[in-house]
């Protein structure tokens, strides 16, 4: 009787040892499940869009710039070469097409929300395309970072979405006041926003 007994006890500690081996494996697997979901998640939630700059109004601007769409906020990072030192104008237009030697083919400043003319933030209102001025330095380089959750990557809001606009370089300065397009100049660099 003592040997069933050790056989049954032997029995029942092995099935314990081995449901106690299945649960351990199947809680592991059960995070890389929800580890894999989260990175295919974040991959989703993370839009990119990167594209290069082609020169117009016989200047030599050219560049490369990345919109990055994260937990609601646009960053745009943007690179350029070719430009005269000092400050000059970037703005987004209304429309992807750079087919114009000048660059007018995009059409003005892209304003979904009809305001007025003026730098980002004014209180008065603003262009949604109103990006602001950067500077290039002696050797005709520039960077630009840029920020804001007034923007998105395709989304269904027309007065968020940049997808079908163009960014524009311009040879002058962005003066914030005039109107529409703050007498900043030939436009000098374009690049189509295309998805």
């Amino acid at each position: 009787m003592k040997k069933i007994q050790s056989v049954i006890l032997g029995l029942l500690l092995i099935t314990a040892f081995s449901c106690k081996k299945v649960k351990k494996e199947a809680d592991e697997a059960s995070e890389m499940v929800e580890e894999t979901v989260e990175e295919i998640v974040e991959e989703v939630e993370k839009k990119e869009l990167t594209f290069k700059m082609e020169p117009k109004s016989d200047s030599y601007v050219e560049g490369e710039v990345t919109f990055t769409e994260e937990n609601g906020v646009v960053i745009m990072k943007a690179t350029f070469s070719g430009l005269t030192p000092g400050e000059h104008a970037i703005h987004i237009h209304e429309k992807a097409d750079c087919s114009s030697a000048d660059g007018t083919s995009t059409g003005g400043h892209w304003n979904p929300t009809f305001q007025p003319h003026a730098k980002w933030g004014a209180e008065g209102g603003y262009h949604k395309g109103d990006i602001g001025n950067f500077v290039a330095e002696a050797d005709g380089n520039a960077t630009v970072d840029f920020a804001t959750d007034q923007w998105c990557i395709g989304c269904d809001d027309e007065t968020k979405n940049i997808v079908g606009k163009a960014v524009i370089v311009h040879q002058g300065v962005d003066d914030f006041t005039s109107q529409p397009s703050g007498a900043a100049g030939p436009r000098i660099s374009c690049a189509g926003i295309i998805q």
